[in-house]
Formats: C-alpha cells, sequence, structure tokens
C-alpha cells in the first residue's frame, strides 16, 4: 500500500484534486460552513459544488490538513487536523 502525504498547500491540493477530476464540494450542517469533500463525480446528492475559494476559507477556518496518496490516479483522501509539531 502506499504511503499517505499530509499538506496544507492550496495550490498542491487543487492540483491533486483535478488532476482526478475532482472538484471541491461540502456537506452542509446548517452551520457557516459545512463538512468538506472531494466530489469525483459518484452519485452523492448530499453533496453541494463549492468554489475553491470557499473551499480553502473552510480548510484554513477548520485548521484542517489535506492527506492523501500521491500513488498513480489514487483518490484516497482524507481531511485532518494540522499537526503544528511538524
Amino acid at each position: 500500500m502506499a504511503e499517505a502525504t499530509t499538506t496544507t498547500d492550496h495550490e498542491a491540493i487543487r492540483m491533486w484534486v483535478e488532476d482526478r477530476d475532482g472538484r471541491p464540494a461540502a456537506v452542509r450542517t446548517g452551520e457557516e460552513g459545512g463538512i468538506l469533500r472531494i466530489d469525483f463525480g459518484d452519485a452523492e446528492e448530499s453533496l453541494e459544488p463549492i468554489e475553491w475559494d470557499e473551499f480553502f476559507r473552510i480548510f484554513d477556518d477548520n485548521n484542517l490538513a489535506f492527506l492523501h496518496q500521491e500513488d498513480g490516479r489514487s483518490r484516497f483522501n482524507k481531511f485532518v487536523e494540522r499537526d503544528y509539531g511538524n
């Protein structure tokens, strides 16, 4: 299994997502923002498309990092809490 990499770099995240035909999305929770997701076009009616600016505002406001696999076309990704110790 390939190792996962963590980043907070907006451009690196955007490139990874777009290279896999993904789009920024959120699950609306009724509160400001929402739960971030990447929409790869799989049928998920609960996802609402959002613009990259809003995506990264929510990402930064919640001190998130993007965990992902660089391996080939893997779509494995997860939003995790930032580790300020590194």
